[in-house]
């Protein structure tokens, strides 16, 4: 797909984490096709160099990292800022949504999660920024989020904590960065299946989609196309803002308790 606003990419620097996932490849995929230049993080060593392989390996590099470790997060700030400066952009993209009810899980479990979802965004945002404002760079920080951060679902309670806490750090973020002309913002993608790490059966994925109002599972024009605006010059005016890119599917239920189950 023709990224909008592609012109403003050619040449940036971009840190994406998760790049290995449906989401983050589908971001790598279409900022490398504007010319960006990519940072891809993930744990997973051959798929990082399978995707290299896909993009072509122009300008970008890949970094295996370990988001429940410090020092491993601290590492690929410093290899970043030895290369780049700094980022012009920070998409951190890397999440675990795993399943358990609360009375079942326990706290290294609990911990994992907000570990990846909530601790290495902020350490990943804080390092990257100092390295922004010391380089007198005013870049750009895209969390990734989930409409489950509104919509509390059985299951995955841990999950929705984690991406609520997520929506306030993006605010605070926005809202402590704005002096230096960093604008922090979220994109809550739309339902995509197909992870190698959480598969989904045909029955839950038929389930998911017939509840979404527009009808269909998220592609990979949205999420890219979301980011892109937000940070793009058309953009410029917008910090600490949600966007939801989820055809609907956080807004509400789709059923009707009534028997009259048609509108017309």
């Amino acid at each position: 797909m023709q990224l909008p606003y592609a012109e403003e990419f050619s040449g940036q620097t971009i840190v994406l984490t998760g790049a290995c996932g449906v989401i983050g490849r589908w971001i790598a995929e279409t900022f490398a096709a504007a010319g960006a230049r990519l940072c891809l993080v993930d744990f997973r060593r051959d798929a990082l160099e399978r995707l290299l392989a896909e993009i072509g390996s122009d300008g970008h590099f890949l970094y295996c990292a370990e988001f429940t470790n410090d020092d491993s997060i601290a590492s690929l700030i410093e290899t970043v800022i030895d290369r780049w400066r700094a980022p012009d952009l920070l998409i951190n993209n890397a999440g675990v949504y795993p399943s358990g009810f609360l009375l079942d899980i326990n706290a290294a479990q609990w911990d994992h999660i907000m570990d990846v979802n909530l601790r290495a965004p902020f350490l990943l945002a804080q390092g990257f920024a100092k390295a922004m404002i010391a380089a007198g760079r005013v870049g750009n920080i895209i969390n990734i989020s989930s409409g489950a951060s509104r919509k509390m679902r059985r299951s995955v309670v841990p999950y929705c904590v984690s991406k609520a806490a997520l929506d306030r750090l993006t605010k605070g973020l926005a809202l402590e960065l704005a002096e230096y002309g960093i604008r922090v913002n979220a994109v809550e993608p739309g339902f995509a299946p197909g992870s190698e790490v959480s598969r989904l059966s045909e029955q839950h994925i038929r389930s998911v989609i017939s509840a979404v109002p527009l009808a269909r599972a998220s592609e990979p024009r949205d999420a890219p196309a979301a980011i892109a605006f937000l940070a793009s010059s058309a953009a410029s005016y917008i910090t600490g803002a949600t966007l939801a890119v989820d055809g609907g599917n956080s807004i509400g239920s789709l059923d009707v308790y009534q028997q009259k189950k048609q509108a017309l």
